[in-house]
């Protein structure tokens, strides 16, 4: 696909092009990049994760799994092969309770963030193996407040304010340059939030289409809207557009 024909760069994730590229990481970011859009958004009062859910006909809206709980106070948004967000969800929830037993207190944000990252980061040096094809929204809070960091198929994770992984991430990330602010609250970022998804999906918003979830402040805890809970706020935004 990108290496030229015959060269077999790509046959291996240990094989370096003569240009520096390792090609399985590209085509792994590549599945993230056709993967359902995953928005994260970082404010005062918390952080909000809103995630699009393709459902097929006949498929139950609620067995369509894209935010994932790992700690109490951390959750997880992801674009890319929900099988291999399985896995690595897996081996962070046991590494948050790890924490718990050792140290007697949750794990840092960016502690787990830096532990998914380098998992990852192993799966891109070791003949036999292939990357992992997804990237993290990760949000929660801790002691040094409300953190929202986003990891890709290399490893490497970044902080942010606002953030958008998946197919409609471009769409997504001008609407959030355009309309975020840092002095925002909880409310606000959950509305911005689904004006970004609402720029990415191809019907009207709809909360078998739409998933939210959010962390705050005050509880610490990660917590799913309800569905009526959502339509609420796309029922607010459908009423700002019509005054």
């Amino acid at each position: 696909m990108f290496a030229a024909p015959g060269l077999g760069y790509d046959r291996a994730i240990t094989i370096f092009s003569p240009d520096g590229r390792l090609f399985q990481v590209e085509y792994a970011i590549e599945a993230v990049r056709r993967g359902t859009t995953a928005i994260g958004v970082r404010c005062k009062d918390g952080v909000v994760l809103a995630v699009e859910k393709r459902v097929l006909a006949l498929q139950d809206p609620e067995s369509v799994e894209k935010i994932f709980v790992i700690d109490e106070h951390i959750g997880t948004a992801i674009a890319g092969l929900t099988a291999d967000a399985r896995v690595l969800v897996n081996q962070a929830r046991i590494q948050a309770q790890v924490n718990r037993l050792t140290y007697d207190e949750p794990i840092n944000v960016e502690s787990l963030t830096r532990y998914i990252g380098d998992t990852k980061q192993m799966y891109t040096q070791h003949a036999g193996v292939r990357p992992f094809g997804v990237s993290f929204l990760i949000a929660g809070v801790d002691e040094l407040g409300p953190k929202l960091f986003m990891t890709d198929p290399s490893g490497t994770y970044w902080s942010y304010w606002a953030a958008a992984i998946g197919s409609g991430s471009q769409a997504a990330k001008e609407v959030l340059e355009k309309e975020y602010k840092q002095a925002m609250g909880l409310e606000e970022s959950i509305k911005l939030s689904l004006k970004a998804l609402n720029q990415v999906l191809e019907s009207e918003l709809d909360p078998t289409k739409v998933e939210i979830a959010v962390v705050d402040i005050t509880s610490k805890i990660f917590k799913r809207l309800s569905s009526s809970e959502v339509q609420g706020y796309i029922d607010e935004i459908r009423k700002s557009r019509s005054t």
